[in-house]
């Protein structure tokens, strides 16, 4: 029996405006996901000033959407999300090179993309709405072009894409400073440089440019300390990655910023084409002047027993 791991997740965005904001609509993507893997024991949502109006929907991939309005005049906004998660480790998430039977099984790429070719109708809209450019993925011959190294004649899908995590992870640096989240994924291409974000729209950009399904993923990752240090408040952060759609297979993750399949330390919040569709939070305001905004995520282990129930050191009931 495999062993469920929780986590306490905190999610915590405050801005500061130089002069008030007279009316502020927000859209929030910060409730986890259940998934086969995952399931969100609790959540709560705090905003300060409190808002005029509040309501909770799922959009049309099944995320839950938070909206809220604040429609009297404000100088800060504070949005303070926790949650309990429990994860089950996924089967194959451990395979690392060499162990390959597991993603060897998959069909060739080939195969796969022949199969989700559109041909009038498609047969699981569900996965074709993953297939094609969205607003922040382009597709295109030089993405299939970078692609292609790792998508030999034949290879089995899964295999295919793991080679391709590796070559975003071996030639690409993570820089927090050579991009913003409306840098164009053809720079990232040509700069060798970006973001968890930009890699998974990179990675996104060379599957569908090939026919396959692919999706965005919106999440945390669990960082470790080093070792004798503290776990700190607010060190983690929000990540991204890719799935991959294969049949018999399912929805397979894919991590480029870490080459790695995810595992127990990725906690899903949302899916979608990409980033836009599943941002942690966006709206917009009237007023406000200059903005300071500051982010902080937490993702502290909690104890488990031998059931999986939650052991002492639950934050909150």
């Amino acid at each position: 029996m495999l062993s469920t791991l929780l986590y306490h997740v905190v999610h915590e965005t405050r801005y500061a405006y130089s002069v008030p904001v007279s009316l502020s609509r927000q859209l929030l993507h910060l409730t986890p996901r259940d998934t086969l893997w995952q399931n969100c024991r609790s959540h709560r949502l705090f905003v300060e000033p409190l808002p005029t109006c509040q309501r909770e929907r799922i959009d049309a991939l099944g995320n839950l959407v938070n909206e809220f309005a604040i429609e009297a005049p404000h100088q800060f906004l504070h949005v303070r999300a926790e949650s309990v998660v429990a994860l089950i480790p996924r089967s194959g998430g451990s395979l690392q090179p060499g162990s390959g039977d597991w993603l060897a099984a998959s069909p060739s790429w080939e195969d796969v993309s022949r199969t989700l070719a559109y041909h009038g109708t498609p047969a699981q809209p569900e996965v074709s709405c993953f297939q094609f450019e969205s607003p922040a993925v382009e597709v295109g011959r030089d993405f299939a072009d970078f692609a292609s190294h790792s998508f030999l004649p034949g290879r089995p899908l899964l295999q295919s894409a793991y080679a391709l995590m590796q070559r975003i992870f071996d030639e690409f640096d993570f820089d927090p400073e050579a991009t913003t989240v409306s840098t164009p994924v053809r720079e990232v291409l040509q700069r060798r440089r970006g973001v968890c974000q930009d890699f998974a729209h990179l990675m996104l950009a060379c599957l569908r440019s090939l026919g396959l399904s692919a999706r965005y993923v919106s999440g945390y990752l669990l960082t470790q300390p080093p070792p004798g240090e503290p776990r700190l408040i607010g060190a983690d952060a929000s990540h991204a990655w890719v799935s991959v759609f294969c049949p018999k297979f399912g929805w397979v993750d894919f991590d480029p910023t870490n080459s790695m399949l995810p595992t127990h330390e990725h906690v899903t919040l949302a899916w979608g084409r990409d980033f836009t569709d599943v941002s942690p939070m966006r709206g917009v305001i009237l007023g406000g002047g200059e903005q300071q905004l500051d982010v902080a995520v937490t993702v502290t282990p909690l104890t488990t027993d031998s059931s999986g129930e939650e052991g002492t050191e639950h934050a909150f009931q």
